[in-house]
């Protein structure tokens, strides 16, 4: 399994998410991952990033898909695919309906066949093939023009319709709040099997989760239940967490002394994530320098 970090949707500084990357190239991770949620905006920032630190993968995690016509995806995907010398990967997802519809004002309704329809769209393009496609919720009519190769494209998935999706349609899938267990039972059979069903090659799976490593995790799961609060109410968070037996984010959170960390870690290398998107969830620099060099120990 192959560790790579996480630097999240919340980063309002360009300069930030540079040096984080950089840090992460440096101490022999081989990828780092954005968000796009209302921070900075992920493609263009790999897009900088790429220009400045060489030899890891860059991936977002995700990319929502309402807000962008697969025709403007596609170029601006492209484009970054290009900038970074073919180093994307690109993750893809419907998202949540507070966003797109409470804070974006676009209809949520069948989230499944928008994503669905979505990626035969886009994946025509990214092909760089003319595209003249009509579904029920995207419409999609021309051909993209950037000189590059298409990046592999992961789809957000938690239910199984959208996990079948990623196995079968897609080059994986990527996660976000699904526990051990969730992600052993649920997770990776489903996607797996689609993909074997479709002839695909074996699926990348893609897990991310908070990661410390302490001799308090009392404290830490407080903190990790204070910052990560609002996912426990996101409805398809919510179901992945009910579906591992938590009460909340804090405890799908690998929290831990090295042992018990590396422990959790193989147990999830073991289920067949093939990555893990650490988000390095820590309150002081000690905890943070132990949590990192266990993360670079585990390579």
């Amino acid at each position: 399994m192959r560790i790579g970090l996480n630097g999240g949707g919340g980063i309002n500084r360009l300069e930030e998410a540079l040096e984080h990357a950089r840090a992460a190239q440096r101490d022999g991770f081989p990828s780092y991952w954005l968000s796009q949620i209302t921070g900075i905006d992920a493609l263009t920032a790999l897009a900088v990033i790429g220009s400045q630190v060489p030899d890891i993968e860059l991936g977002t995690a995700v990319v929502p898909t309402y807000p962008r016509h697969p025709l403007a995806l596609a170029v601006q995907a492209l484009t970054v695919q290009a900038a970074t010398g073919g180093r994307l990967v690109l993750g893809i997802g419907p998202s949540h309906k507070m966003l797109i519809e409470g804070m974006l004002g676009y209809s949520f309704d069948r989230p499944y066949s928008h994503t669905r329809e979505y990626n035969q769209a886009l994946s025509t393009l990214l092909r760089g093939e003319p595209t003249d496609f009509q579904g029920e919720q995207i419409t999609a009519r021309g051909k993209v023009g950037v000189e590059a190769q298409p990046p592999p494209v992961l789809i957000a998935g938690l239910g199984p319709r959208m996990l079948a999706l990623a196995g079968s349609d897609a080059d994986g899938t990527v996660t976000w709040m699904c526990g051990l267990k969730t992600v052993a039972q649920h997770i990776v059979p489903r996607v797996r099997a689609a993909a074997e069903a479709a002839g695909r090659p074996a699926p990348r799976i893609v897990v991310g989760l908070p990661v410390c490593v302490t001799d308090e995790p009392a404290r830490a799961r407080r903190q990790a239940a204070e910052k990560l609060a609002l996912y426990g109410g996101l409805p398809s968070y919510r179901a992945m967490l009910d579906r591992e037996g938590a009460k909340g984010p804090e405890d799908i959170a690998v929290i831990g002394n090295e042992g018990k960390v590396r422990g959790s870690l193989e147990e999830l290398s073991a289920s067949g994530a093939t990555d893990l998107r650490a988000t390095e969830l820590c309150s002081t620099e000690e905890e943070a320098q132990r949590t990192r060099a266990l993360l670079r120990g585990l390579q």
